[in-house]
């Protein structure tokens, strides 16, 4: 992929964060979401690429826009997957909380998994303890192998866990072998990101979240050199069959970074839209708006971090997606 993209990426993410940084704390996950994926929709459609979305909002007769299969772009220029999260962290959004983000990755057509929205079990971790962890290992055994890696204790290690009952087990075996835990209410994606960097304050995330997430974080690692591993939990015979139709003869294997994205030519862009470890949020100003926007490139392992104001009067495309409440 041409390096201009990594840039075009970045303003969907802004445009998606802008536009659902408008409903934050108002209660209303789901106008959020639809200001975000609107945004977002709209300018894909200036970018020159023939885009097709693996991951999105949702089957065609689910989504009314970004649903899997959807053609995105000019219809000009290389062919690629998209996967896109327009709003990770909907519940955040409505109440004001930390960690809500816009997301974005693009690969050479083929080269993403069209995971099903079902759960997966995920580890991941920053480039220090790449290929020494396993998603099978004991919880104690991976602790002392991240610590190891960071040449730091297992009490000062942080692992981000999302807060459900079926985490409890994690949750006593993380504890009791001495770590600190940061328990998140939603939004996976940006912690096993935020691994890759030292000064996040995050060093291992670990549970069972959504699958397209998993794919979502597994490109940002995969640009950062981190490492993300995961398993499909598929709960009934259908989700079983889908797996089997997307080439997983056995859904219940595991899937390294290499499985979840098959190329190195890959792009990832992430726009904060409330507060996290790793980004910004969106902050309005008397004449617009402010953004924090990661841009990462696996083909160079280039790592942007851009800074935006956007003048509304300026850019009438922000009048016209969902911005007005």
């Amino acid at each position: 992929m041409e390096r201009k993209l990594s840039l075009e990426f970045a303003r969907v993410t802004e445009a998606a964060a802008v536009a659902s940084a408008r409903w934050m704390g108002r209660g209303d996950k789901h106008k959020a979401d639809q200001a975000a994926t609107e945004a977002m929709r709209a300018v894909f459609d200036t970018i020159d690429i023939r885009g097709e979305v693996v991951i999105g909002e949702g089957e065609m007769d689910e989504a009314p826009m970004l649903y899997i299969g959807e053609k995105l772009g000019t219809g000009y220029g290389p062919a690629l997957d998209i996967a896109v999260d327009p709003l990770e962290g909907t519940n955040l959004v409505a109440k004001g909380l930390n960690g809500a983000i816009a997301v974005v990755a693009a690969a050479p057509k083929g080269c993403l998994l069209n995971a099903p929205d079902m759960y997966m079990e995920k580890i991941a971790v920053g480039p220090a303890a790449a290929g020494k962890i396993h998603l099978d290992a004991p919880v104690k055994d991976n602790l002392r192998i991240v610590a190891e890696s960071l040449k730091k204790s297992v009490a000062d290690l942080t692992v981000v866990i999302l807060d459900r009952p079926r985490h409890e087990k994690i949750i006593k075996e993380v504890r009791e072998a001495g770590a600190r835990i940061m328990l998140i209410s939603d939004g996976d994606v940006s912690p096993a990101i935020a691994c890759a960097f030292e000064d996040s304050g995050v060093d291992l995330m670990i549970g069972i979240g959504g699958a397209p997430e998993g794919v979502l974080a597994a490109a940002a690692l995969k640009c950062l050199g981190g490492e993300l591993m995961g398993r499909l939990v598929p709960e009934d015979d259908e989700q079983m069959e889908r797996c089997r139709k997307m080439g997983l003869a056995d859904p219940r294997q595991i899937l390294t970074l290499d499985d979840l994205v098959k190329s190195d030519d890959v792009i990832f862009a992430a726009t904060g839209i409330t507060n996290s470890n790793l980004l910004k949020g969106v902050r309005f100003t008397a004449n617009g708006a402010a953004t924090h926007t990661l841009v990462v490139r696996g083909k160079t392992g280039t790592v942007r971090f851009i800074e935006a104001l956007h003048r509304f009067d300026k850019k009438p495309i922000y009048n016209l997606i969902g911005l007005n409440v």
